[in-house]
């Protein structure tokens, strides 16, 4: 946990409780409340729950706040992540000021006009093989890839096994986080699409984010050790000399990274903060929202998201406390 001392005025703090269906609309009121709070708002973000679709969250948002899907203008800003449960799987929660939900959605929305808000989400996974389409697919749920059953054609190209049970048809596929797909946007960007359960009746992947029917997608394999410099270089991309320094850095960690890089996770958290070389909390999630390298605001699996923030008036402060009676706001993520 991390405790900020941060003028009231320069922030807001919103708790929304959801659900599959409603997610969308849900997310759109919290990007209008974040417009009619701050004329520049930033969105940092925590959503709880297993089945609730990341790519809503930011397509609700964006709506919300009146601007178009995937544009790389910078009026509006989104980081965050999906809360997490140790790998349980099953109701991981997210929480502020007396309020826990695990089907909600937490926001802290910072005046950017006070508060410089920066970012980035990267990975590292490479894609392997040919382009395949995705020919049968709904919300987050694909049934088929080039026409045949979506589970098989993981299970076929990358030899993962699907443990199946007896008594029930859906079930958790934690093998899949170490070979995602990657979903090739139109805009020449990808992002990571994780499959986090399967249907062994129907075979099909049901996955922590949209993948659109018609979507050209590739299978991945973990990253090389070189990712985390890759991590560093762009995170050192995004400095420039209005934020040599940030004042309390977070970052938002996929728990896949943590599998597949073991003991060097500590690497890539220490590299990371040495970048700025500020204080830093976070937590490992099961999904993160981010803009990407090209500045779009997108929902990702298997990245590292890390957020810089620096007060822009350089005679005040934004002081980070260990206890503070009078502390006025608190990062409040957690698994």
């Amino acid at each position: 946990m991390m405790l900020l001392d941060m003028n009231p005025d320069y922030f807001k703090i919103e708790f929304w409780e959801t659900s599959l269906e409603s997610t969308l609309e849900t997310a759109k009121k919290l990007g209008i409340a974040g417009k009619e709070t701050f004329t520049n708002p930033s969105f940092i973000i925590a959503t709880g729950g297993i089945f609730i679709d990341g790519e809503k969250i930011i397509e609700g948002i964006m709506q919300g706040f009146g601007e178009p899907v995937n544009s790389p203008n910078r009026e509006v800003t989104v980081f965050g992540g999906m809360a997490g449960d140790d790998l349980i799987a099953e109701r991981p929660i997210v929480f502020t000021n007396g309020k826990n939900k695990d089907n909600a959605i937490v926001a802290l929305i910072i005046d950017e006009d006070k508060i410089d808000v920066r970012g980035i989400a990267t990975c590292g996974w490479k894609a392997i093989g040919t382009t395949k389409t995705v020919t049968k697919s709904e919300g987050n749920t694909v049934y088929t890839i080039d026409d045949k059953p979506a589970l098989d054609m993981l299970m076929k190209y990358l030899g993962v096994e699907v443990k199946p049970d007896k008594d029930k048809d859906v079930v958790t596929f934690l093998n899949s986080w170490y070979y995602p797909l990657q979903l090739e946007r139109e805009n020449g960007d990808s992002v990571i699409r994780a499959t986090r359960f399967a249907n062994s009746k129907d075979r099909s992947l049901i996955c922590t984010g949209s993948v659109p029917q018609g979507a050209s997608v590739r299978f991945s394999l973990p990253p090389e050790f070189d990712a985390i410099e890759t991590v560093v270089a762009e995170c050192e991309s995004i400095k420039d000399n209005a934020q040599q320094q940030a004042e309390a850095l977070i970052m938002f960690s996929c728990v896949s990274r943590h599998l597949s890089f073991g003991a060097l996770m500590k690497e890539e958290i220490d590299q990371v903060q040495k970048v700025w070389d500020a204080p830093m909390a976070g937590f490992f999630t099961y999904g993160e929202y981010g803009k990407s390298k090209i500045g779009t605001n997108e929902f990702h699996n298997n990245a590292c998201c890390v957020v810089a923030l620096k007060e822009n008036n350089p005679r005040l402060s934004l002081r980070m406390t260990k206890k503070n009676n009078n502390m006025k706001a608190k990062i409040f993520f957690s698994y």
